[in-house]
């Protein structure tokens, strides 16, 4: 299969990580991501975009939809990108403490929007969830908004939700997505799979290489169903959506799990295709998945796979990834060209 890779963003100073993009409605691509010290160092974040006019081979310069955050106390994490029916481009991003016990319960949820294709901004608009690494804003055929992000509840990691039918103008209370006395569950992908039905995939982090975790919503997001297992083993930050022939596409870093997990770390960046019967399956064992390997982290320091992507007209996808690689102690934005019917003979 032809895989086209392309650069979106590499700062020799910086760290850059965790996009996101967009089809804007005049046609440009804008990816979303951030800026910061490193992963692990979080003294300095920006919140970047960058654009591009010919379906992801080159890219403008990078500039800030956020300020920077040196010298103060909160820093800005993973921002996620969303075109609306009307046409504006919403950006969600969590606003966290820098310092703290209870980050993941105390950190803020901002929404930022655009009408001019994501020429200008709007000032950040508060969401009342709290929680971290939001997925991105979700539209529902009905026009229900819906917030998600995940934080610590009893020990461990449980995805929430919240949901406007006003535009955001007003949220719900919170809504459980997903908790689990066994599992640490994070960082959801909602799809809207029509009727009112509505998957989530969810990571499982506790490092052991568990399979990607599902559950269902059959009320448009006001009540899940059971903890079920998906055939993506080792899926960390599963990015779904639907095709334009009907297939299901979900990107994901691979972790394998295994001893010193934070070592070994993970150097896999995988896509894998299923469909709408698989999803809505209730055992593993009803599912499939064909799996694509994307991509692979040659640093030592290897760190990748939170992503977001695109299909054109033609069919031509079109995916955004972070990766340290060839800039070996820095994070880096790539972008990657390829058409899924590739995936198979």
């Amino acid at each position: 299969m032809s895989i086209e890779k392309f650069s979106i963003s590499r700062d020799p100073e910086l760290y850059e990580a965790w996009p996101d993009a967009a089809l804007a409605a005049d046609g440009r691509l804008v990816c979303v991501f951030s800026e910061c010290t490193h992963h692990g160092n979080r003294d300095y974040t920006r919140i970047m975009l960058a654009d591009s006019f010919d379906r992801g081979r080159t890219w403008t310069p990078k500039r800030p939809l956020t300020e920077g955050t040196r010298n103060r106390d909160y820093y800005y994490n993973c921002a996620r990108i969303t075109r609306l029916r009307d046409g504006r481009l919403a950006v969600s991003v969590d606003k966290m403490p820098l310092n703290g016990e209870s980050r993941t319960r105390e950190a803020v949820n901002l929404l930022y929007f655009s009408s001019d294709n994501g020429r200008s901004w709007s000032a950040p608009a508060p969401v009342p969830l709290r929680g971290i690494v939001p997925d991105k804003l979700l539209e529902l055929e009905n026009g229900r908004w819906i917030y998600s992000a995940h934080r610590e509840d009893g020990g461990n990691l449980a995805q929430f939700l919240c949901y406007s039918d006003d535009s955001g103008k007003t949220w719900s209370d919170d809504v459980t997505v997903a908790r689990s006395d066994r599992f640490q569950l994070c960082e959801a992908s909602i799809l809207p799979l029509g009727g009112g039905v509505l998957a989530a995939f969810l990571r499982e982090n506790s490092g052991l290489g568990y399979d990607c975790k599902k559950v269902l919503s059959r009320d448009n997001g006001e009540s899940w169903g059971e903890i079920t297992d998906f055939p993506l083993p080792g899926c960390h930050r599963p990015v779904a959506g639907f095709l334009r022939d009907g297939r299901i596409m979900i990107t994901y870093r691979f972790l394998q799990g295994g001893r010193g997990w934070l070592g070994s770390w993970c150097q896999n960046f995988f896509a894998a295709l299923t469909d709408r019967e698989s999803v809505l399956s209730e055992k593993r064992e009803e599912a499939s998945a064909r799996i694509l390997p994307v991509d692979f982290d040659r640093s030592p320091k290897s760190d990748l796979g939170y992503s977001g992507w695109v299909q054109f007209p033609d069919g031509e996808l079109y995916i955004v990834n972070y990766i340290v690689d060839d800039a070996m102690d820095k994070g880096q934005i790539r972008g990657y060209s390829m058409f899924p019917d590739e995936f198979l003979l």
